[in-house]
């Protein structure tokens, strides 16, 4: 009976937000793969049907052998994901994104494993010429190639889901891999001016995690073989969001790999993407956080 879940990255953002509606809607058994380079155990679940394994997903075959012949769907959240620092680290994001997730694509391919991949709008901007702007992108786009030809090759089962900038409770604040939103959050708390990589006209789709990871459930649960996005109907410049913390900015040199607007696109290498757009909106959740930090 195939009753076991697997989330890699379970320890991290995306992840134990996951594995908390799972909880909620299904009596699966989930196990969570995360090597803790950004994940953390303060985002443990304390639950008898959550094991917490901490390890590479290249190592995956040796980690979930006595449990392989029971795994219905592998969720591949644990990979090396910002674009700044994948140049910075261009070999941990090439083990993690390339070596460690083609051996998760391997292991479920032999053991006949539904997988669930986290893509992301960083690949498809600028008529697909975005994927080349940064180690991360780049990565990223590849494995969707393989996976498409997985397909083709193998008829290998899958969903592909579209990240557009996650933000909400549970998101990395500080440290070299913090998002903008957590960035934000974090200095405000300090009373330190907000920092904006320049130009600061950037655009970007900021979406809540609550909506993310309930159209992870959507794709898992109608079992449709397809290319999914969950992003908002709104985009914000960073400096627009910056202002809405209604404080102090300062503007940083600008970086490579910068991409000048999160692109929405109708079609994948050889799909349909079905577009989903979130319910909450950022306006609101800022007001919200600021009414509770209060100057």
């Amino acid at each position: 009976m195939k009753n076991i879940i697997v989330i890699t990255g379970g320890a991290g953002f995306v992840g134990s937000n996951l594995i908390k509606l799972f909880l909620k809607k299904t009596k699966y058994k989930l196990i969570s793969i995360d090597n803790y380079s950004t994940g953390l155990k303060k985002n443990h679940t304390k639950n008898k049907r959550v094991s917490y394994i901490m390890g590479d997903t290249k190592n995956i075959f040796v980690i979930l052998k006595k449990y392989r012949k029971r795994i219905k769907t592998i969720f591949h959240f644990g990979e090396f994901a910002r674009i700044y620092q994948s140049f910075l680290n261009m070999s941990e994001c090439i083990d993690s994104n390339t070596i460690g997730t083609n051996a998760v694509f391997n292991f479920c391919l032999q053991n006949k494993i539904k997988l669930v991949y986290s893509a992301t709008s960083a690949t498809l901007g600028n008529n697909g010429k975005d994927k080349n702007l940064s180690p991360y992108a780049f990565t990223k786009s590849k494995n969707l190639e393989m996976l498409e030809n997985l397909r083709n090759w193998f008829k290998m089962k899958f969903e592909i889901i579209y990240f557009y900038n996650v933000y909400g409770p549970g998101q990395i604040s500080q440290g070299k891999m913090a998002t903008v939103i957590g960035i934000f959050e974090d200095y405000y708390k300090k009373n330190k001016m907000l920092p904006i990589v320049k130009p600061g006209n950037q655009s970007r789709r900021f979406t809540h995690i609550n909506d993310t990871v309930s159209i992870c459930y959507l794709a898992w649960k109608n079992n449709f073989c397809r290319h999914y996005s969950i992003s908002n109907k709104q985009a914000f410049t960073i400096e627009q969001v910056a202002l809405m913390f209604k404080t102090k900015i300062k503007f940083l040199p600008k970086r490579k790999g910068e991409r000048f607007a999160s692109a929405l696109t109708n079609i994948s290498l050889s799909n349909k993407i079905y577009k989903h757009f979130g319910e909450i909106r950022l306006k609101d959740y800022v007001a919200h956080f600021l009414e509770k930090h209060t100057k």
